[in-house]
């Protein structure tokens, strides 16, 4: 099994998993997708996991890496955005590898993402501050500083317009209100001017399921710093998870 491992991507609305080849950074499966039990507790949530490694079909030596919408620090969850306050100060790592009996590896998913486009996508070879946000259920972010990972940003949770940041912004946002396109990104615009007049980055990147419609929204923006989509489009969690849990295994 020397170059697969398998990505498991837990979300607020699916939770999708696929065997990966982490040397070139591709699916070696399809995508099982099963959506989020009501609630997402972590009883709930990790009978998802085992039914999607069960269809996934792969040997048990297999490295797991998990990702999730939370600050995950030292495989224990900090926080729980769109999922069950359960998972705060759980220690994931140690529960699924139990309850799996895999080699596990947790990480928060826009870091997944993040690390993913560095590896093999967007941010490959780049120089400086990239920001990569995935816009979903809510908004994740990832801070990579000349390819390397920085954990745990947390960007969509920043003040704006008297909430979070991912409340006004998000792409469920976007459905909810039935903005149009051309609405949607005069949010993005004051979200991502945020992000600018914070940090300086030198790159944007937009994941998450809504960037295989990048065309729609991303030249509406008028931003100092290039913005691009996410190469790896919504398999960067899955792909990211599974390369940094190889690393670790």
């Amino acid at each position: 099994m020397g170059k697969k491992a398998i990505g498991i991507d837990i979300g607020g609305t699916g939770i999708k998993g696929a065997l990966v080849d982490v040397t070139e950074g591709v699916l070696l499966s399809e995508r099982v997708r099963m959506d989020t039990p009501e609630g997402g507790r972590p009883e709930e949530i990790t009978e998802v996991v085992r039914q999607i490694l069960r269809e996934l079909k792969s040997p048990k030596d297999t490295p797991v890496g998990i990702c999730f919408p939370a600050v995950v620090q030292n495989g224990v969850a900090k926080s729980a955005a769109n999922v069950s306050p359960k998972w705060i100060d759980f220690d994931a790592d140690a529960h699924f590898t139990k309850a799996l009996k895999r080699d596990v590896h947790m990480l928060n998913d826009a870091d997944a993402a993040g690390f993913a486009e560095a590896k093999y996508g967007a941010a490959r070879k780049q120089k400086g501050l990239t920001i990569l946000a995935t816009l979903g259920t809510g908004i994740g972010t990832a801070l990579l500083y000349n390819g390397t990972l920085i954990p745990n940003s947390e960007l969509g949770h920043l003040p704006l317009h008297g909430d979070s940041a991912e409340k006004f912004a998000a792409a469920s946002v976007k459905e909810r209100e039935e903005l149009s396109w051309v609405e949607w990104a005069a949010r993005l615009q004051e979200y991502f001017e945020l992000l600018e007049k914070l940090l300086v980055p030198d790159l944007f990147i937009v994941g998450g399921g809504v960037s295989k419609d990048h065309l729609e929204f991303l030249p509406l923006l008028r931003l100092k710093t290039p913005i691009v989509p996410a190469e790896l489009k919504n398999s960067a969690g899955i792909i990211g998870a599974a390369a940094l849990a190889k690393k670790h295994s």
